[in-house]
């Protein structure tokens, strides 16, 4: 009987002291569920639609950034990925939620992510845009390609598009493909020995679901004595935006040749002239970037020279977007978009003031962001966009409202 009580005390004391333990430790692991419950705090769940998105050259395209319902005060912000700018046809619509490609070029094809910020984190969300676009073509050499019987000829033909275009050979007026190597996009055509039926006109086709382009090769028998030999002053020319330029072809043979001017695969500008194998182009703009090409020909045969012309041009610049209403507290974002000769430089400055606000950073691809705006913010913010030839600038407008 007293071994039972004593059993039964020991019993007791193990209970009570269990329970201290548990007790003492209780604070212990609610401090570590907290922990726990704080460290897994994560940020608003978004999601694009449509994740992937293919249309054509020139068609508009949308993609909407989709919030998870109950998700407070989320800042939404789109970006391209690999940290590109976004092209000057993309457009963002009120409050971030929709992005919208307007008459889509090859540019903008690639991957497109939404960022959605709140008191919680950030979580990132992407999408891809696929751009199709029809066969661009280009022979190397060009043509017309004059050649002697007994010579070794070669033509490349090398094609751009997406899909990734399917090249092919064939003699004009004939549906036979010829023999031809491809290698990384280049067909090339080859006469290990030239003969006299070799000379004709050549078709590259380049074709994929888009559409289909051709360009032609004419082969040309001659060379005799007393062919032409052209030659240019410059063969490869840089000039600004405006300016005027001149260009000397020179050319021997007998009879002397007639030398005339082309530009390849584009009339010449409608603002030249051409006198005594000069050509001369005024008031230059950029699409009268390319390639010029001077043709001397006699009797005996032609020959080509070529000259590259690059037309530069100060930046111009835009500022998305122009006008903004905001919040204290939001977070606001101005990117400036500049047309011109690269590379260009931006910077930012506040009208009537200098300095930005307080916290305010500004990237190599022109965007300015305040991460919380305050009431004394508001006002007109300035973008100057400047490259080696000028430099322009453009406003922005904030307004607070409190």
């Amino acid at each position: 009987m007293i071994i039972a009580e004593r059993d039964g005390q020991s019993a007791q004391k193990g209970i009570e002291l269990s329970s201290a333990i548990i007790m003492d430790s209780f604070p212990c692991a609610l401090l570590l569920f907290s922990l726990l419950c704080s460290a897994t705090g994560q940020g608003p769940e978004v999601s694009v639609e449509p994740q992937v998105t293919t249309v054509r050259e020139g068609e508009s395209v949308s993609l909407r950034c989709q919030v998870a319902s109950g998700t407070q005060s989320t800042q939404l912000q789109w970006r391209k990925a690999n940290n590109q700018a976004l092209a000057d046809n993309v457009k963002i619509g009120p409050n971030g939620v929709v992005l919208t490609v307007a008459n889509a070029r090859t540019n903008n094809h690639g991957e497109y992510q939404c960022v959605a910020t709140s008191a919680a984190g950030s979580s990132v969300a992407s999408a891809q845009i696929n751009i199709k676009y029809p066969p661009n073509v280009r022979l190397s050499p060009a043509g017309p390609l004059r050649v002697k019987i007994g010579d070794r000829v070669s033509v490349q033909c090398r094609a751009t598009g997406r899909p990734r275009p399917k090249l092919s050979w064939r003699r004009q007026d004939s549906a036979l493909q010829l023999p031809s190597e491809e290698t990384d996009g280049v067909s090339t055509i080859q006469w290990t020995v030239v003969r006299a039926e070799d000379a004709g006109v050549y078709i590259c086709q380049a074709e994929n679901t888009v559409g289909k382009t051709e360009v032609k090769l004419e082969v040309i028998m001659g060379g005799g004595p007393g062919a032409p030999i052209a030659s240019v002053s410059h063969k490869e020319m840089t000039v600004v935006e405006g300016r005027s330029v001149t260009i000397r072809c020179q050319a021997t043979g007998s009879p002397p040749p007639v030398i005339t001017w082309s530009k390849l695969r584009a009339p010449l500008p409608w603002k030249h002239t051409v006198a005594g194998g000069v050509l001369t182009l005024t008031s230059v703009g950029r699409q009268d970037s390319g390639q010029y090409i001077c043709n001397a020909t006699n009797i005996q045969g032609f020959s080509e020279a070529y000259t590259q012309i690059e037309v530069e041009s100060p930046p111009y610049a835009t500022v998305m977007p122009e006008q903004v209403k905001v919040q204290p507290g939001d977070a606001l974002t101005l990117r400036c978009l500049a047309h011109g000769s690269h590379p260009i430089q931006f910077q930012w400055s506040r009208v009537g003031r200098g300095n930005l606000p307080a916290g305010s950073q500004t990237t190599i691809d022109g965007q300015l962001v305040i991460p919380r705006v305050r009431m004394g913010d508001g006002g007109s913010y300035k973008c100057v966009s400047t490259n080696h030839i000028g430099s322009s600038e453009a406003l922005a407008k904030v307004i607070v409202k409190g």
